[in-house]
C-alpha cells in the first residue's frame, strides 16, 4: 500500500549521501539473538526441578487446549540453547531505546496490570517480569526454553521477588499455567520484525490463556519496506577489487558479489540512503492474527523515487506499538494493513498528537539506532534510477522448510520496463 502524504519525511535540506563508512554485519558473523535458548529436554520440560508452577495454584485444574503443541525440533534446541549465553541478554538490555520503552509501556498501563495476572513471554533474564512485579502485578509467570531461565530465576531471588515472579523452565507450547491471564508480554521481534518465528509463541500464549479483552503488549507491530540507494557499501565491498595494491583484481567482484550480496545484510543505514516514501508490507494485530498468516506474507508494492540515483536495493525496518485493546488502530487502517504511525519521524519513542494514545518503539532508519537496525537485500548489480521513475513488484516472506526460524525472501521488482527477481534466505 502506497504511504500516506502526512508522514515527516525527515529528509531536511535536500537529499545528501552519508559519506562515513557504516560498519557491515554480514549474516555469517550475526550474533544469534532473542532471549529463548538452550533447553536441552526437547519438549522444554523442566530440567531441574527448581522452577515450577506456584504450589500455591497448581491444584487448579489444567486449562484445556485446542491442539497438540508442535513438536520441538534439533533446529528449535540449537535455537534455545544460543540464548543461554549471557551476551546476547547482554545486548538487548543495553539497547536503552528497546528496554526504557517497554518499562515506560509497562507503568503506562500499571492501571491494567496492577493486581494483574501476567505472562513473560520468552523471558530471558527476566527484566520485564520484574517491571511488571514492580508495576503491581498480583503474579507474574516468566516462560523461557533457554537455561539462562536458571539465572533468572536467581536474579527474582535476589530483588526479593520469588512470591511474585515464578519462572517456569519451557517453550510456551509445553510448561502448564493453571489459570487465566490478564496480560501478556514479550519482547518476540527478530531482525525483519517475523526473522526467528517467534510471534508464534505470543499467539499460542494468547491462545491458551489470555482472557477476553485481556493485554498484549506490544499489541500491534508494522513491518516496513524501501528502496535505497547505498554507494559507499557496494564500493567498499565490490568495487574495492577493481586496484588492489595497483593489481587489477576485478576477476574477484563476482565472487564478491555473490559473497556479500547473496544473504540479507543487518546494518545501519541512514535516512539519507531511502529513496522513496516507505511502504507497509505487513501490519499485525497481536489480538487477531493466527499462527498460519505467518506462513508466508505477500504484499505489492509500488514506489516513486524522489531522486536520480543508483539503486543498490530495499531496505525493511519495522515499528511496534504499545495499546489497549480500546484503543486499537481504526478499523479501516488495520483492514488495509497499514498502521497510522508514521514510519518516518524523529526518535525510539514515538506518540501521536494524543499523548493519551500509543506507545512506539521504532527501528527506522531516522529513528535512534536500536540493535535491531535494518535489514537490506542488496542486488548484485544497482540499477540507475531517474527522479520520479516508479519502482513496483512483490514482495513474499515465507518461514524456511528446512527450518521455520529461517526466513525465505522473495523479491520480483519492475523498473524501467525491466524486471528483476531476487531470492535469498535469512539464516
Amino acid at each position: 500500500m502506497q504511504s500516506g502524504g502526512d508522514y515527516t519525511n525527515g529528509f531536511h535540506g535536500g537529499l545528501q549521501r552519508d559519506e562515513k563508512q557504516v560498519p557491515v554485519l554480514s549474516s555469517l558473523g550475526r550474533a544469534k539473538r532473542r532471549s529463548r535458548g538452550g533447553a536441552r529436554d526437547p519438549r522444554g520440560g523442566l530440567t531441574n526441578g527448581e522452577l515450577r508452577v506456584s504450589d500455591q495454584i497448581s491444584e487448579q485444574k489444567p486449562l484445556e487446549t485446542q491442539e497438540s503443541p508442535p513438536p520441538c525440533t534439533d533446529f528449535d534446541v540449537a535455537y534455545f540453547h544460543s540464548y543461554a549465553h549471557v551476551g546476547i541478554h547482554e545486548e538487548m538490555i543495553k539497547d536503552r531505546a528497546r528496554t526504557e520503552t517497554y518499562r515506560e509501556a509497562i507503568m503506562q498501563h500499571q492501571s491494567l496490570i496492577q493486581g494483574k495476572v501476567v505472562v513473560d513471554v520468552g523471558c530471558g533474564t527476566g527484566i520485564l517480569s520484574i517491571f511488571c512485579a514492580q508495576a503491581g502485578a498480583k503474579r507474574v509467570y516468566a516462560v523461557d526454553a533457554s537455561d539462562i531461565a536458571v539465572q533468572a530465576n536467581e536474579v527474582v531471588k535476589a530483588n526479593g521477588l520469588s512470591d511474585k515472579v515464578i519462572v517456569l523452565h519451557g517453550r510456551v507450547e509445553d510448561v502448564e499455567i493453571d489459570e487465566e491471564v490478564d496480560v501478556i508480554i514479550s519482547e518476540w521481534m527478530g531482525y525483519m520484525l517475523l526473522y526467528e518465528s517467534m510471534l508464534g509463541s505470543v499467539i499460542t500464549a494468547r491462545d491458551r490463556w489470555l482472557k477476553p479483552g485481556g493485554l498484549i503488549l506490544p499489541s500491534h507491530a508494522s513491518l516496513y519496506m524501501a528502496p535505497i540507494s547505498h554507494p559507499d557499501r557496494y564500493s567498499h565491498s565490490i568495487d574495492f577489487w577493481r586496484n588492489v595494491y595497483g593489481i587489477d583484481m576485478s576477476a574477484m567482484m563476482q565472487l564478491a558479489k555473490q559473497c556479500a550480496f547473496e544473504e540479507p545484510s543487518v546494518e545501519s543505514i541512514s535516512g539519507e540512503t531511502v529513496l522513496t516514501w516507505p511502504e507497509v508490507v505487513k501490519h499485525i494485530d497481536c489480538q487477531t492474527i493466527k499462527i498460519q498468516e505467518l506462513d508466508s506474507v505477500t504484499a505489492r508494492y509500488k514506489f516513486k523515487s524522489m531522486m536520480r540515483a543508483p539503486m543498490h536495493g530495499f531496505a525493511f525496518w519495522f515499528d511496534v506499538e504499545f495499546s489497549e485493546p480500546a484503543k486499537n488502530t481504526n478499523a479501516t487502517s488495520v483492514a488495509n494493513g497499514s498502521s497510522s504511525i508514521s514510519p518516518f519521524t524523529e526518535g525510539n519513542q514515538k506518540k501521536r498528537s494524543n499523548p493519551n494514545d500509543a506507545l512506539v518503539l521504532s527501528t527506522s532508519p531516522e529513528a535512534p539506532p536500536t540493535h535491531w537496525q535494518q535489514t537490506i537485500v542488496y542486488f548484485y548489480d544497482p540499477i540507475d534510477v531517474e527522479q520520479d521513475q516508479v519502482i513496483e513488484g512483490s514482495v513474499t516472506l515465507s518461514q524456511s522448510k528446512e527450518n521455520r526460524r529461517f526466513m525465505n525472501i522473495h523479491l520480483e521488482y519492475t523498473s524501467a520496463g525491466r524486471s528483476f527477481v531476487k531470492e535469498s534466505v535469512m539464516r
